[in-house]
This record gives C-alpha cells, sequence and structure tokens, in this order.
C-alpha cells in the first residue's frame, strides 16, 4: 500500500500593510478681534444729562410754592429715572466702559448730595444724616481713585440698592406733607445699607490691592 503524499504548502505572503497618511490639520480659528465701545454712547450720555439736570433741580428745590416743589421732585425722579436707564442699557447693548463705570457713580453722588445739601439747607434734613451719607458717597469716590491704579471697582448689587433706597427716602422728603413716620422709615433704612455697603467697598478695595500685589511679585 502506497503512501499518499500531501500536496506541497506554498507560504502565502501577507499584504503590505501601509499606513494611512494623517489626516490634514484644520487651521484654529482666528480669534475674534475684541469689541472696541466708544465712550461716547447713549448709556455715558444720560449720565452726563443727569448731572447736567442736578443744577435745575437744586433752582426748583428753593424756589417757594408747592408747585415748585412738585416740580423738584418730577425732576429728581426723572434724573434717577436715568440711572436705572443708562445702567440697563450698558448692560444690554454692551456699552461698558471705565468712564461709565466712574462717572455712573458720580453721577448718582452729585444727586444725592445735592438733594441732601438743599434738604438740610431748607431746615428739613438733619444735618448728621446728610453728613453721614455724603461722607460714605466722597469716600467710596476717593476709594476708587486711589486703588485704580490696581483696576476699577464697578457698583455692586449693594450700592444700587443703597442708591433706590436712598431716592424713595428723599422723594418722601421732596413730598409735601409726606408722613413724617414713613419718612423716617425709609431714612433709616438707607442709612442702614448706606453704611453696610461703604464698609463693603473698603473691602473689596483691599482685596483689590493684595491681588495686584501678588500678581506683581509672580
Amino acid at each position: 500500500m502506497t503512501e499518499r503524499s500531501e500536496p506541497p504548502v506554498t507560504a502565502v505572503s501577507s499584504p503590505e500593510i501601509v499606513p494611512e497618511p494623517p489626516a490634514p490639520r484644520l487651521a484654529e480659528p482666528a480669534e475674534a478681534p475684541a469689541r472696541l465701545v466708544s465712550t461716547w454712547n447713549i448709556a455715558n450720555a444720560l449720565t452726563i444729562v443727569r448731572l447736567v439736570i442736578v443744577p435745575v433741580f437744586t433752582v426748583f428745590l428753593f424756589m417757594e410754592g408747592e408747585g415748585w416743589r412738585f416740580a423738584a421732585l418730577g425732576v429728581f425722579l426723572i434724573a434717577s429715572l436715568t440711572d436705572q436707564l443708562d445702567g440697563w442699557l450698558a448692560r444690554r447693548y454692551g456699552l461698558i466702559t471705565d468712564f461709565g463705570k466712574i462717572a455712573d457713580p458720580i453721577a448718582d453722588k452729585a444727586l444725592i448730595g445735592a438733594a441732601l445739601v438743599s434738604l438740610s439747607l431748607l431746615g428739613e434734613m438733619p444735618w448728621w444724616v446728610t453728613i453721614v451719607i455724603i461722607s460714605r458717597e466722597a469716600g467710596v469716590t476717593l476709594l476708587r481713585f486711589i486703588v485704580i491704579r490696581h483696576g476699577v471697582i464697578p457698583a455692586s448689587y449693594g450700592g444700587k440698592v443703597k442708591t433706590v433706597l436712598q431716592i424713595v427716602a428723599i422723594a418722601l422728603y421732596i413730598l409735601p406733607q409726606a408722613p413724617d413716620v414713613l419718612r423716617w422709615l425709609s431714612m433709616g433704612l438707607a442709612l442702614a445699607v448706606t453704611v453696610g455697603t461703604g464698609v463693603d467697598y473698603v473691602v473689596r478695595a483691599v482685596r483689590l490691592r493684595q491681588v495686584a500685589r501678588r500678581a506683581r511679585a509672580e
């Protein structure tokens, strides 16, 4: 019985594996240029208008007669409204500028200060209230300029609440024959928030200065 021979095994060479070429690298999109905001925009224009209105309000307040007192109240409320409007426009349309961050609080302080001093001169507002509020406002403004080389301290939410409370309290003092109890309650609340936010600004200024010093040391 003859043995069957196995057919010879032919080696099959594996196809050569060619590495795939690397995928082309997409060019990274260029960064969009920073949007430049002009200082001369509608929000800052309203801030300047509020500064211009202050002398008009003061003159009306010193005129005799209930009609002039209501006119002063109307001008005061219109000027106060521009404060809320210019802030909304600046945030809504991206019109926030360093000029606005500085000028807006100054315009607020000019309006509030003129009202307080005028009412105290007329004998309708205690001088100690005027001194406390104006000292706080002047101190915060001075603090802003002291630390401006380290950065700008924008108005805080508490500062906005303080301004609204001051406006309401002053409006009640301007309004003829407003109840004294309501005047004192509103002014007492405004004083408490005024002092509290003043302390907050001092803390923020100290922190800003510390951060700036650490950045220079690194």
